[in-house]
């Protein structure tokens, strides 16, 4: 029987064992040590340009989740301040500005990259500065499912406001616009290593900051922000949030494959365009132009709205049971079977039917603006990531996918199509 097929599950390259092996021999398993400052050196390594001077600088954290809000703590965001954030998402690019206190400006996205829309994005920032009579304290385009933002237009309309743009290229590591890489545009850049993404620390994150003194600042923030004393003295508020040594040394092996994990996206992607080119009514999501260097963290194609796929008429007969990523095994269940958002019903019997032939597939974000907890957040819409979540889905493409299950699962996604 053949395995099951998930998403993007991580690679070990071989090298990991060693760096960890290092951590616990000479006792260092704290949230510092030399695999720590290790893999920030590697990090810094891959997102500075071979002739860059001034370099970036780079923090390695628990989470992506906790670069996001280091970020955004460091660009002054509080209580009653604004920030806006793209909409078709994850909900860890917009639930750190709700801890600061500040609300969410949500931003609908454009048809061809699928990301933060710019012409929408000037809008809402002269919309929100008439409104409020102050402009929003930040800007986080999202590089969705690895592909690159329009950021040279993005930066355009935040140089123009004074705007710090904080780039959230946590499904973009190692993506680049123009040939440089994302997160390295803006003031910050925001970068994951959870389980399912490009390298793994099984989890973690890190913060690309412009320079040594803004990396210090942050490093005190992510320690419980301790005051220089014989003693514990606080003065202002600080987190929890560097990264292990042990996981760090996960990460600094996984940066001695990262060569090989991109150009495998890529060549997965390549053979879903290749092999579903010719199917009608099935589209893969690609870039728009050469300038777009994606890195293709998941492959995502839609399903028009009239093709007709097998056991559709049993769309959403049944509630999930089942918590999406797993959740540590902790299941809130929803109050029905449908909500006033969701894929169309041939998004979900292609769903259904991937997964009993041992496929993980899913649909892509849900926008934010469509959240139930984010009902009362402004939102500025053109319909695009409405329209998008309602046709489109993630394919499996991460290291463990290999040629012989990408032709399994298009020959399992030609079957679904009732004829």
């Amino acid at each position: 029987m053949r395995n099951r097929i998930y998403l993007c599950l991580a690679k070990m390259s071989g090298n990991e064992m060693k760096f960890i092996q290092e951590a616990f021999d000479s006792n260092w398993v704290a949230p510092l040590g030399p695999n720590v400052n290790g893999f920030e050196d590697d990090l810094k390594s891959f997102v500075n340009p071979v002739d860059s001077r001034d370099g970036k600088e780079v923090v390695a954290l628990c989470s992506g989740t906790a670069a996001v809000h280091l970020a955004l703590l460091s660009c002054g965001v509080g209580p009653g301040d604004e920030v806006i954030v793209q909409s078709f998402t994850f909900c860890a690019s917009s639930h750190p500005v709700t801890y600061l206190g500040a609300t969410p400006i949500f931003i609908d996205s454009e048809k061809d990259t699928w990301n933060m829309d710019p012409d929408l994005l000037e809008e809402a920032v002269r919309d929100r500065i008439g409104k409020t009579g102050k402009k929003p304290k930040a800007i986080i385009p999202v590089a969705l499912y690895g592909m690159p933002y329009k950021i040279d237009r993005i930066m355009e309309v935040a140089d123009r406001y004074g705007i710090p743009v904080i780039e959230d290229a946590a499904e973009g590591f190692g993506s680049r616009y123009d040939g440089r890489v994302l997160g390295t545009f803006g003031r910050y850049g925001v970068l994951s290593f959870n389980g399912n993404k490009m390298i793994t620390t099984s989890g973690g994150g890190a913060l690309i900051c412009p320079d040594k003194a803004s990396k210090d600042k942050v490093m005190w923030l992510a320690t419980q922000a301790r005051e220089a004393y014989p003693y514990y003295q606080h003065e202002a508020i600080g987190y929890n949030y560097r990264l292990s040594n042990v996981c760090a040394g996960i990460g600094r092996g996984q940066m001695t494959a990262i060569g090989d994990h991109l150009a495998h996206h890529r060549h997965v992607q390549g053979m879903y365009e290749e092999l579903l080119a010719d199917v009608e009514g099935i589209s893969v999501h690609k870039a728009p132009d050469s300038r777009f260097d994606s890195n293709f963290w998941l492959c995502v194609m839609t399903i028009d709205e009239g093709l007709r796929i097998v056991g559709q008429e049993n769309a959403y007969a049944s509630k999930v049971t089942t918590a999406v990523g797993g959740a540590a095994g902790v299941v809130h269940v929803g109050g029905g079977v449908h909500t006033s958002c969701e894929p169309n019903p041939n998004v979900e019997a292609m769903r259904v039917f991937l997964d009993a032939a041992g496929i993980e597939a899913r649909p892509v974000w849900k926008p934010m603006h469509k959240q139930p907890v984010y009902k009362d957040s402004p939102a500025y819409v053109n319909g695009v990531s409405e329209s998008l979540f309602k046709v489109g889905m993630c394919l499996p493409a991460g290291p463990l996918v290999s040629d012989d299950d990408v032709r399994y699962i298009v020959s399992k996604i030609k079957e679904a199509i009732a004829h």
